[in-house]
């Protein structure tokens, strides 16, 4: 192991320890390795990063070659969120499609075994779960990465899922806070608003934060959202009223506060990530995010210096800075202690039928998670290759365009000769219906309640073939349409294999 580089000072060391980059590349950039030599204690992983679980796994052992105590943190939420499996599709159905069967210990598996998964790939912090509680069906940016719009269900879903991540040696980071799930406009984007009273704010947004920290959520993620209620000047992530007032104070948790990214529009686009980055950390943020869209060395030291600067000038406290450092540094240890022990090497601890080890939790979970409708009517199943029509909205950038999703792959598998096409919102009826042919047509909608030209597009197509099988792999808003309807309740490739296997009768 490689010891800190001598003549780093202790403020240059703790500014570096406060970051969380991110870089491009499937194997560790000289830069990085050298900054982690320097003080650098995290590091933040994307899709862009990873190949396969030996890949992974390769990496992770080198940056810790150059530091054994470094935080590799990842974006894995399974379901449409997925960056261990972002070229296939998760093997693991998503918050809202768990939320929808119910059942927190199968939750807890699901969660479980993800976090095994990312163990063996070297991966000891996960920006996981999403704790929003998705109040407005028109959310553009959490919707399914909700468990649901019940306070109750999302809080106790959340508690499932960081027990099972952290029963295995996997930091969860319990996220958006104080609440994302009331907002109409995507924070990668713009600066969202929520104009709501503090009992609302308490009923609803906080309920499941307060029982992720009293579970012992080892860090919380802040949004870059203004709430009027608790600061009208500030986002979360900037305001001390909300991250040391709220968080810290009044709801008593003591753990690693990590900001969003930086690089999102809502923070970068007002105050840039430089003083955005001091705004956090004097707030009482403790790491800062940043590398899912600026990924290089000039922004590591961009931001080092800029947090340098900020105590010289007596901007922000030293012992602030020195604070956030020691957090990152507990929680380093506290999983670097779990992979001494090998938490997460072992098989895990189901304590239900069908999610006991050796069985597929995540297809058994996207198979609970389905609404087949009719279900008091036969239906006979497609036996002939039909024609699969997946109306594609555009994706938000926590999701990402590159994680293939739908169900023509796996109706292929399970009917050779299954054909597909993608429409946008220039799609049109009469395009699928020539497309399709003589086949049977399976129209897949994702959120259709929020486009308008896929709507549409689905009820001509369905007032010509009204034998059309359609299934919906985002929020079930609508009424069920078509000679099947299927809701899946999220759009992972495991909720498309569950789907298929109903469409074909297997």
């Amino acid at each position: 192991m490689t010891t800190l580089a001598t003549g780093t000072d202790t403020l240059t060391r703790d500014a570096l320890t406060v970051l969380q980059p991110g870089f491009v590349g499937t194997t560790a950039p000289d830069w990085l390795l050298r900054r982690i030599g320097e003080g650098l204690s995290s590091v933040g992983l994307f899709g862009r990063n990873v190949v396969s679980p030996a890949q992974l796994a390769a990496l992770t052992a080198r940056l810790r070659a150059e530091r054994d105590d470094v935080l590799v943190a990842i974006d894995e939420e399974g379901g449409d969120v997925t960056r261990l499996e972002v070229n296939e599709g998760s093997s693991f159905p998503g918050n809202y499609a768990l939320g929808h069967v119910d059942d927190v210990e199968l939750t807890r598996a699901v969660a479980r075994e993800l976090g095994r998964r990312l163990v063996a790939c070297g991966v000891d912090l996960n920006w996981a779960p999403s704790a929003d509680v998705n109040s407005n069906a028109e959310n553009p940016v959490i919707g399914v990465r909700s468990f649901g719009a019940d306070p109750g269900l999302v809080a106790r879903h959340t508690v499932a899922y960081v027990d099972g991540l952290q029963a295995v040696g996997v930091a969860a980071c319990t996220k958006h806070f104080p609440g994302h799930g009331d907002t109409n406009v995507d924070s990668h984007d713009a600066l969202p608003r929520i104009d709501v009273d503090l009992a609302t704010l308490h009923a609803r947004e906080l309920v499941p934060f307060r029982a992720a920290i009293a579970a012992g959520s080892k860090a919380v993620m802040s949004a870059h959202i203004l709430l009027s209620a608790l600061d009208r000047d500030a986002p979360a992530t900037l305001s001390p009223r909300i991250l040391t007032g709220l968080l810290r104070q009044e709801l008593g948790f003591e753990g690693l506060i990590v900001t969003d990214g930086m690089e999102m529009q809502a923070v970068a686009a007002t105050y840039g990530i430089e003083r955005g980055s001091v705004l956090a950390i004097a707030a009482g943020a403790d790491a800062i995010c940043v590398g899912g869209g600026l990924a290089d060395e000039e922004t590591v030291l961009r931001l080092r210096d800029a947090l340098v600067t900020a105590v010289r000038t007596g901007e922000l406290p030293e012992e602030r800075l020195a604070d956030a450092a020691e957090r990152v540094r507990a929680l380093a240890a506290w999983t670097q202690a779990h992979r001494a022990r090998g938490a997460g090497s072992g098989p895990g601890a189901a304590t239900q039928e069908g999610t006991a080890p050796g069985t597929d939790v995540g297809l058994v979970a996207a198979r609970r998670a389905l609404t087949v409708t009719p279900d008091g009517r036969p239906f006979t199943p497609v036996t002939g290759a039909p024609y699969v029509a997946s109306f594609t909205p555009a994706a938000n950038f926590a999701v990402g365009d590159e994680t293939p999703w739908g169900i023509g792959a796996e109706l292929e598998r399970l009917l050779p000769g299954t054909r597909t096409g993608s429409y946008g919102a220039d799609a049109s009826a009469g395009a699928v219906l020539a497309a399709a042919g003589e086949r049977r047509v399976v129209a897949v909608v994702r959120d259709a309640h929020r486009h308008p030209w896929m709507a549409g597009t689905l009820d001509a197509l369905l007032a010509a073939r009204p034998d059309t099988v359609v299934v919906e792999m985002g929020l079930a808003m609508s009424e069920p349409r078509g000679a099947l309807h299927i809701a899946t309740h999220g759009a992972a490739r495991v909720c498309g294999q569950a789907a298929a296997e109903v469409i074909a009768g297997r």
